[in-house]
Parts: C-alpha cells; sequence; structure tokens
C-alpha cells in the first residue's frame, strides 16, 4: 500500500509542541493560561478530545502539575505548560515528581523575570530555575528547541525521556520560539520512535516498586491494576515507604542521579555547526542559536574561520561538547538573553584552554546576527 504524501503544515513554535506531544501519545493535559504559553492550553482543549485525551483548566499551576502527576501515576502521558512566574509555582510538585519518579512533561515558554516581568517579551532567564529551582539534591532533563520542528521534535523526546527513565522532563521555549511560524512536514505515526515505561510483568505479590536495577530505573505499575503502590514525598524505601536509615536513603538518593548520569551519552542532542576548523565558536540554544548561526555564515562568508555549538540538550549540561569545543577554538563566545546562566557552565569547564566572553541581553529584545558579528570583531 503506497503511503500518502506528506503535507507541509505552517505552526507556530506552540502548536508543533501540541502536535508532537500527540504523536508521543500524551493523553492528558492540566494547566492555566499563562503568556507566552497559553496556545498550547487552548489547541489541546481541541485536540485532546479529538483523540480521546483528556483537558481540564486548573485553578492554578500548583494544581495543575498536581492533576498531571496523577494522571501519570493513573499510567496515562501527561503535560503542562506555564511560564516563569507558573513555573515558580510548580517547583513543590516538581520535587514530588522527581523523588516519586513520576514521568511528566512540563513546558516552560520563557519570558522575562523575575515575578511578573515582562510577559510579552522574551528571555532566557530559567535556566538554573529549571535545573536547580525545586530544593534538594535531584537530577532533571531539560530540552531547549530553536526551530518549529524542534519543538515537535523536542516534545517527543521529552516524553520518551521521561517514561524511559521515570523523571520529569522540561522543555524551555522561549517566546520568540514559541511564537514564531515556519513549515514543518509531520511524520506518520509509524515512523516516529515512542518509548513507554516499563511496566511489571511479575505477580502483584512479588512487585518492589522502588527495586534497583541495573538501568537504575525501576518497573512502574498503573494504579488500580492490583499492585500494591504506596507513593510519598519522603525519602522512601525500596517499597515505597517512608525512611530516615542512612543505609537506605543513600543508595535511593545515587540511583536517582545514576539512572541520568550513566544515560549521559543518550541525552545529549546538538548541532555543530562549522565547529571542527573553528577559530572562533559562539555556544548558543534557544532562538539565540539562530542568530548565531546565521553571524557563523556571514562570518565564514567574510574568511573568518567561526563555528556554533548548540545546545538542545541543557542539562545534563553537555559538557563533553562543550569541553571539544573548548579545546579546539582560540575564542569562545556564549550570547545569551540573561546575565550569564549557561556562560557559567563553559567557564566551569573551559580549564582555561580558550578565552570565553559573552552577549547578554536582559531587555526583552532578541540577540542579533550583527551584535554576534560585532562581538566576534571586538574579541578575535
Amino acid at each position: 500500500m503506497k503511503k500518502k504524501p506528506l503535507k507541509e503544515r505552517l505552526l507556530q513554535g506552540n502548536e508543533a509542541v501540541v502536535e508532537g506531544s500527540l504523536s508521543a501519545g500524551c493523553r492528558f493535559f492540566a494547566g492555566y493560561p499563562i503568556t507566552p504559553a497559553t496556545e498550547i492550553a487552548e489547541q489541546l482543549s481541541v485536540r485532546l478530545p479529538q483523540v480521546d485525551g483528556t483537558f481540564i483548566q486548573m485553578e492554578d499551576e500548583i494544581a495543575s502539575l498536581g492533576a498531571v502527576i496523577g494522571a501519570s501515576l493513573a499510567g496515562v502521558k501527561s503535560m503542562t505548560a506555564t511560564s516563569g512566574p507558573g513555573f515558580s509555582l510548580m517547583q513543590e510538585n516538581l520535587g514530588f515528581a522527581i523523588i516519586a519518579e513520576v514521568p511528566c512533561v512540563v513546558v516552560n515558554a520563557m519570558r522575562g523575570g523575575p515575578s511578573t516581568g515582562l510577559p510579552t517579551s522574551p528571555s532566557q532567564s530559567d535556566v538554573m530555575q529549571s535545573r536547580w529551582g525545586t530544593h534538594g539534591d535531584h537530577p532533571i532533563i531539560v530540552l531547549c528547541p530553536s526551530t518549529v520542528r524542534e519543538c515537535f521534535d523536542l516534545t517527543i523526546r521529552a516524553f520518551n525521556y521521561s517514561e524511559k527513565y521515570r523523571i520529569p522532563v522540561i522543555l524551555l521555549i522561549d517566546e520568540v520560539v514559541a511564537h514564531m511560524r515556519e513549515k514543518i512536514i509531520i511524520p506518520d505515526d509509524e515512523d516516529i520512535e515512542i518509548v513507554n515505561r516499563v511496566r511489571p510483568t511479575m505477580p502483584p505479590e512479588w512487585y518492589i516498586p522502588y527495586e534497583d536495577t541495573p538501568r537504575g530505573v525501576p518497573a512502574m505499575a498503573d494504579f488500580g491494576e492490583g499492585y500494591r503502590y504506596h507513593v510519598t514525598g519522603l525519602t522512601h524505601d525500596v517499597r515505597g515507604f517512608p525512611t530516615s536509615r542512612p543505609d537506605e536513603v543513600d543508595p535511593f538518593i545515587r540511583r536517582l542521579f545514576r539512572k541520568v548520569s550513566q544515560n549521559f551519552a543518550d541525552l545529549q542532542i546538538g548541532e555543530h555547526f562549522h565547529v571542527d576548523d573553528a577559530d572562533v565558536a559562539i555556544i548558543a540554544y534557544g532562538c539565540v542559536a539562530r542568530s548565531a548561526k546565521r553571524a557563523v555564515s556571514d562570518c565564514r562568508e567574510k574568511g573568518i574561520k567561526a563555528g556554533m555549538l548548540k545546545l538542545n540538550t541543557i542539562w545534563p549540561f553537555m559538557r563533553t561538547d562543550v569541553e571539544k569545543v573548548l579545546r579546539q577554538a582560540k575564542v569562545v563566545i556564549v550570547p545569551e538573553m540573561n546575565m550569564g546562566q549557561i556562560s557559567r557552565e563553559v567557564k566551569r569547564v573551559n580549564k582555561g584552554e580558550a578565552k570565553v566572553f559573552t552577549i547578554n541581553r536582559v531587555d526583552g529584545t532578541i540577540i542579533t546576527p550583527q551584535e554576534i558579528m560585532a562581538r566576534i570583531k571586538e574579541v578575535y
């Protein structure tokens, strides 16, 4: 049987997130409207009922993530979407999802802050909050698209990682990427790799909900299937019951970290653009990576050996790729729409191998290719 020709669709970044979530198998969304993420909720309120899914507009962002966690515990792939102020309210439940190992996806369409900040202007100021926003030592996975196509693809990746490693995954989008429109081709469902959580195959009486495994990821039973499954935000033993015994607490926390650290290579997503012979390298992410790519192309036309490493994985930090760039390039520039949140990580792993410079905008205005070009001429 001949496949139907794939059609191009003109989508907003937020709309591509919606389509990606549905392709990944998301069937539950709970959220509260907030600029610049509202289109995600608006679209899913229409699209989810079309695929027998559930959409709920909650009273606030605290309840939104709580509902998402509950739906996931019942076996449904679940997501919420918000922006900075709402993301702040979600931090307690985010920590709960981490310690209870509940798969879910949180979209944060970044805008200027702190507090109410600049609701309609772009920013990249939630990078560190996405890593350390909830209290306590904890692992997290954070992805960041710079194109509408990546909004689609990385949303699917976010669900796959969440299910595979039983961990919340954050999709960081800035306002520019959330609202810009580009043509993309949405692949057929059979061409999309989908990962589902590992479910127990043993009899219910043999099930240990938080047992250690070689992958560090225990099988997850759905509520209502007959498996005994205790869920708590307290540090717990392998059966889910609270414990403060050091010999149980230590291996539990270390396992949470290990399931991410030992799968580091699987989590690294990025793009290398003319970096192999670059004297000047730009490390960028989100909408700024678009300006950086144009600046690199313009530099090449002028005979300047420039290159770009685009970070699609923000956390765990792409240390291996960054270290390679730092060894190869003479000068590294990190342009960001914040006061230097990723540049701190770049400088941390630099070890004095390259000169690291920054471009920082916090006025709600995008960093242009011309600004990056000017900085290159200034420091190189």
